[in-house]
Formats: C-alpha cells, structure tokens, sequence
C-alpha cells in the first residue's frame, strides 16, 4: 500500500528528501497551528517555526520507491465518496482474519453494468453491499485488502468522490480523494462462489426492532462469552426467546416482541455466535431488521429493511443436544 498527499505551500525552490515517519509526525503535531518554515539541505530536513528551529536526519530520495501520485480521471471509475465509505463498513468487518486464505481477508469488487457489489466473507458470515455507480465496461472483479479500505474510510474531508483506477499490467488499483492517492496491490486467487449460498428467501421471515434486538444480545453475550459466544433465538407466535448459559456464570432469557410470518409448523431454534448478530446489528441503519430462516442448519438471512442493497448472512451454531 502507498499514500501520497499533497499539501499547499509556498515553495521557493523544489527539491526532496525522506525522513523518517514517526520523528517528523511526532515533531508537527507538537507545533502551534502556524506557519512551517522547511528546508532540505543534503539528506537533512530543517523545520522552523517561531521559537522554534530542528534538524531531522533523513536517507537519500532516490533510495524511496516510486509510488503513484495521481489518478488518471478518463481512466477512472467515479465512485461517490460518502456512500462508498459507508458500503465498506458494511462489508469489511465480515473479512475474514485468518492470513492462511489470503483471498478471504479482502474485500471483493464486483463492477456490473452502473453498479459496483461489494463483498467479504469468513467462511462463518458474508456481507454483500451493492452501490451505484458510472460503470458501463464489461462486468470485472477484483479482490482488494481490507486494509487499505480502512485507510479509505479513513481519508477524512479529502473530496466528494472517489476515483478508482485498476492497473492490470501491474496488478494495482489507484484511490485518488481529493489531494489524497492511496495505492494497493491486489490480492491474487480466486473468490469462493458465494452466490449459491445465499438462500432466495426463508421458511419463516421475522421483523424485530433493531435496538431491542441489539439490548437483547447484548444481555446474553455476559453469559454467552464463558459458553462458547452461543446464543439462542427462540422463534415463538408473536416474540423471539433470547438466551444463553454458562456453566460457571449462570444462564440468562429475555423476550423481544417481533411480528413473525411464513412460520411453517412448532417452534424454531437456532444459535448463533453474539458477535456476529452484535457486528451486523451495528452495520444497521434503519430502525428495523428483517431475519429469515429455513432451520436450525440453514444459514440466516438478515437484511435492513430500510435498505434492499444490503444483504448479511451468519451461519448458525450446531448445539449438540
């Protein structure tokens, strides 16, 4: 990864040098909010300020890789900043940890006709977030690392939009904001198939406010962290049993009301890891969530009924006994 940002100034005569990151980041954010006078002289930066005059040592320019500085316009998909950045929260915590599956700990673009899918996967959950955005190309994917990703979110006030130029020769993907370049390299492999997982709709589809959802878990997770991250969803006539135990701590069951339809015959069960619900439940806008499941073996479909192009799924636990 790369970053290259360019900040206003008066320059008398260009010239560069390369300074170590944490002296220079250190020495700046310890300055009043003033003008900086700076200088290079040899492998030397000189930084003064009123008051105040240093010396950094640094290492020959040239010796510093060649990194993109900008991204070509005309060759660049044009992505709206605001909702892209919020897609990626969406998306990004479903990457997966485990740097054995390198494909899996990155976010996978989907380019379709005026629409861009995003898509992360632990092999446990799946997020899927569809935007739109000025693509009229062929259909292409392309498997970024979720760390770069983060840094995107983080930019900042850096523009309005997002550029998004792929270099195939070089296996590259350029982010111009603004004053602000961020480069990657892609990751290389091939995605799972993870459409064929995602279930076209659930026997049993259940409406429950997202808040009282959220407390529910939450109260569960105190118990659930000592008995493996298991809570259980109790799927009742009008209400959903929430519960989990512990064999050192004890045992725990709130009621949450929930409007519950397409329930086929009895009472459902199914367990899922509290972190997950807690994750998706937080990725959440709209006040109400819509969950749907086939069984206590079938994955969850979970979406924000606010919001049709975000869609989640949790595999369950299997509970013995």
């Amino acid at each position: 990864m790369s970053v290259s940002v360019a900040v206003g100034a008066k320059v008398e005569e260009e010239g560069e040098v390369s300074v170590p990151a944490k002296v220079i980041s250190e020495l700046v954010d310890n300055l009043p909010h003033e003008t900086l006078d700076i200088s290079s002289e040899k492998e030397q930066l000189k930084v003064s300020a009123s008051g105040f005059a240093s010396t950094v040592l640094g290492i020959n320019a040239s010796d510093f890789p060649k990194i993109p500085s900008s991204a070509a316009r005309d060759r660049s998909i044009i992505i709206q900043k605001e909702g892209f950045t919020k897609s990626l929260s969406q998306v990004i915590f479903a990457a997966s940890l485990d740097e054995t599956r390198p494909v899996l700990t990155g976010v996978l673009f989907i380019f379709g006709k005026n629409e861009l899918s995003l898509v992360a996967t632990d092999g446990f959950r799946l997020s899927r977030k569809i935007l739109k955005v000025g693509h009229t190309g062929e259909e292409s994917r392309v498997i970024l690392p979720k760390m770069v990703l983060n840094e995107l979110s983080r930019a900042g006030d850096s523009g309005e939009e997002v550029l998004f130029e792929l270099k195939d020769k070089e296996k590259q993907v350029v982010f111009g904001l603004g004053d602000t370049i961020l480069a990657s390299r892609l990751l290389e492999g091939e995605y799972p198939d993870f459409e064929k997982i995602i279930p076209k709709k659930g026997t049993c589809e259940i409406l429950v406010d997202k808040e009282e959802m959220l407390r529910a878990v939450k109260l569960a997770s105190i118990f659930a962290r000592d008995g493996a991250n298991i809570v259980k969803i109790k799927v009742l006539k009008e209400s959903l049993k929430i519960s989990a135990e512990s064999g050192s701590s004890g045992s725990q069951e709130a009621k949450v009301e929930a409007r519950i339809s397409s329930l086929e015959s009895g009472e459902l069960e199914i367990s899922f890891n509290y972190r997950f619900l807690e994750d998706f439940l937080h990725s959440v806008v709209g006040d109400e969530v819509k969950m749907e499941f086939s069984g206590p073996n079938a994955p969850g479909l979970f979406t924000d009924t606010t919001d049709s192009s975000y869609l989640h799924l949790i595999m369950p636990v299997k509970v013995q006994g």
